[in-house]
């Protein structure tokens, strides 16, 4: 199962390149991303930074007044939930005086109970965090990794968790390989592998049991 798994990736790899995900130019916005973009497309989210325009910094979510901050998150939708998870995960950061470097001399199994513990931040946004912010080797799960492992099909299991922990066994513990291994399934996925697929030209397509059952839909 290592070597699929590894096969997907290099197939993924070889057809996308390198996809630059995640899109931020500080850490700290990639958390606000991360909060954001929970139950909502991206493009809403970069509607959202964008009203930060150059005052997107945890100083300025910290001090805003609360009806301020959910105005310029309004884009992104759940703006006053999501008002309040900023306000929390900035808290959590201001403990690392704000400093990337502070927080990577922290083990990776103490940040994450942290952020578990913190307002708003499920599994999914503490691993984006840790992993596309701070350079820590933890395997991302979505909806697109689920929709991956059912098609494929890959036997990784039901829950997160599960899935995680299938990901990070069957891979290099690299934080590089995690990094353009998610990415590369999300960019699949928004070009071929949606919840109604394109299965045409899909790089994984002679494997997966979706293509499979849409080519022999398509010849009937």
């Amino acid at each position: 199962m290592r070597n699929k798994l590894l096969s997907v990736y290099k197939t993924l790899l070889a057809h996308y390149g390198d996809s630059h995900w995640w899109p931020a130019r500080t850490p700290y916005e990639v958390i606000v991303g991360a909060v954001l973009t929970q139950n909502t497309a991206w493009s809403n989210v970069e509607k959202a930074i964008a009203n930060f325009g150059t005052n997107l910094t945890p100083e300025t979510v910290e001090n805003a007044d609360f009806a301020e901050l959910t105005e310029i998150i309004r884009p992104a939708g759940f703006y006053n939930q999501k008002a309040g998870y900023l306000k929390a995960v900035t808290a959590w950061f201001k403990k690392y005086g704000y400093d990337g470097p502070t927080v990577q001399c922290e083990s990776l199994e103490k940040l994450r109970a942290e952020l578990l513990s913190t307002k708003g931040v499920g599994q999914e946004t503490a691993d984006s965090i840790l992993l596309y912010a701070f350079g820590f080797p933890t395997f991302v799960v979505d909806a697109y990794t689920i929709r991956l492992c059912e098609r494929y099909p890959i036997e990784a299991g039901k829950s997160y968790a599960m899935v995680k922990a299938f990901f990070e066994s069957h891979l290099p513990k690299s934080a590089e390989v995690y990094n353009y291994f998610h990415a590369l399934i999300v960019t699949n996925a928004k070009e071929h592998c949606r919840k109604k697929p394109s299965c045409v030209g899909c790089p994984l397509g002679e494997r997966c049991r979706r293509t499979t059952t849409f080519v022999s839909s398509q010849g009937t």
